[in-house]
């Protein structure tokens, strides 16, 4: 997962850029970067590590420029190397450069396409940089000055070459700024707008948080599908650019990956949220009254406002257990397992009073690879907890994700084959209690009931670009499984040795 974003405006865009990916640090810790213009020259800084780690004040100076694009990511196609950070760009035709959250599922097909026929060079691993390259071979075919005709025409063409889930933005020098959503709506996008001395700035960002932070009304979401063109001059042009648009969007945003102060198509994340542990509270009192829970912890944070609507519902005492170390990054997104597995304890210690000789109903968000969950089970028993049940609110994640969540390997997710008792045991809870994939589209889908269907594929195996097969879930595990992984550091690595002694 990652996080976009792109202002065009009338004044120098780089802090509020900086700021804008701030705030959108949830969706990568990978790496981050900005790009700006200046005197028709891009003006780029771009590394592995967070943002405030990435960017100086020395950088911050050079990235001059009133238009501007910025990324946050983590790896999910591709390796860790900071030559895969984004935003990439090309020098022909006219310069442009491109900032991508998702995955493109025909990436493979399409490199080998621009290699024979394009004449096109893809320097890096990343599904970015190839989306990138079918942008300019489209826009290349532009004579003169791109129009917003050129460019809905030219995204399109994108629409229908490329497949999968993307959030798009990317600026043409000399012309304006391109933002576009999948047909299907999977990964989000949304837009804004601000006026400065009479004058309209315009904003696109993966969550309206962004807009918040840095003072842009929101307008709306980027419809699926749909191009949005920003002249530098301050004009706006949108435009339907996909042939059966249809919106489903992830349901895993609002489990996980989005902040609750957000919106995404038209659904608060926060109010989602309140909903899924409403669900989950009432079907614990009526099937699961037996356990005896003493008390109801939640593993902090997503998962806090569900834990506390589970205990007003089972009339039981909501307390926070645990208490977590900021400045350890996210256990899910982090790259091997041995590196999530070191990362837990230091993420989170747990305060033994709310423990001791006590029955502990633990609340996450998701199971995922059970690593994670096996540790803090083992925590709360260590604090002395009597019982340790944990419930989820989302269902068993059984299968890959391909949109551009990292977690697609089978072999690796914890429900993959086995049932709710087999899961138990593994990761040593007395009870485990999953949401019903029914009761989770209904607690998110209160927000919007415009949304006929939800992106659920790694609970359901239903895979909505209709384009996914055994073998291309295959050939993903054999880039995106942690041993793949760990090859790819150690030839990253031989790589730097030889670079260092050349």
């Amino acid at each position: 997962m990652c996080g976009i974003v792109g202002i065009v405006g009338t004044t120098p865009v780089n802090q509020s850029i900086y700021d804008a990916l701030t705030v959108l640090q949830h969706r990568g810790q990978d790496a981050a970067g900005i790009c700006t213009i200046e005197s028709n020259r891009f003006r780029l800084r771009k590394a592995n590590g967070l943002v405030k780690d990435v960017f100086e004040a020395k950088h911050m100076q050079r990235l001059q420029g009133s238009v501007g694009i910025g990324h946050v990511r983590y790896p999910t196609a591709g390796s860790s190397s900071a030559s895969e950070a984004q935003p990439f760009y090309v020098n022909s035709p006219f310069g442009i450069t491109l900032a991508h959250n998702g995955n493109l599922t025909n990436a493979h097909k399409i490199r080998a396409k621009l290699a024979e026929k394009d004449r096109r060079h893809i320097n890096t691993t990343s599904d970015s940089e190839v989306l990138l390259n079918v942008l300019a071979h489209e826009i290349d075919m532009v004579k003169g000055n791109v129009t917003s005709e050129d460019v809905f025409r030219a995204v399109t063409n994108v629409h229908r070459t490329i497949r999968g889930a993307y959030a798009v933005v990317a600026m043409i020098i000399g012309h304006g700024m391109i933002a576009f959503r999948d047909p299907n709506g999977i990964r989000p996008l949304c837009l804004g707008k601000r006026e400065v001395d009479g004058k309209t700035e315009y904003m696109v960002a993966s969550e309206s948080v962004a807009l918040d932070a840095v003072g842009f009304d929101f307008v709306r979401d980027v419809a699926p599908g749909e191009a949005v063109y920003a002249t530098f001059d301050g004009q706006l042009f949108t435009q339907q650019c996909a042939d059966n648009p249809v919106l489903n969007p992830c349901l895993f945003e609002y489990v996980y990956f989005a902040r609750p102060d957000s919106f995404i198509d038209k659904i608060s994340v926060y109010s989602a949220r309140v909903e899924m542990g409403k669900k989950l509270g009432e079907r614990i009192k009526e099937e699961y009254a037996h356990l005896d829970i003493d008390v109801v912890i939640p593993i902090p944070e997503t998962s806090c406002d569900i834990a506390l609507q589970i205990a007003q519902a089972i009339d039981t005492p909501y307390r926070q257990g645990f208490v977590k170390n900021r400045y350890v990054g996210r256990t899910f997104i982090m790259p091997g397992q041995q590196q999530r597995k070191k990362s837990v304890r230091r993420k989170l210690n747990a305060i033994r009073s709310e423990f001791k000789d006590k029955n502990v109903l633990l609340v996450d968000d998701s199971i995922v690879r059970g690593t994670t969950s096996e540790q803090i089970i083992e925590m709360a028993r260590d604090s002395g907890a009597k019982k340790v049940f944990m419930v989820s609110a989302a269902p068993e994640i059984r299968f890959p994700n391909v949109y551009g969540i990292d977690m697609p390997t089978a072999n690796e997710l914890i429900a993959h084959g086995r049932d709710n008792d087999a899961i138990c045991k593994q990761i040593g809870a007395d009870e485990l209690i999953f949401q019903t994939l029914d009761d989770l589209v209904e607690a998110v889908g209160l927000g919007n009931t415009d949304i006929a269907r939800f992106e659920s594929s790694v609970f359901s195996g239903e895979y909505v670009t209709g384009d996914i097969n055994q073998d291309y879930l295959d050939y993903l595990e054999s880039l995106r499984s942690d041993d793949a992984k760990a090859e790819a550091e150690v030839e990253l690595a031989n790589l730097d040795i030889h670079n260092e002694g050349s």
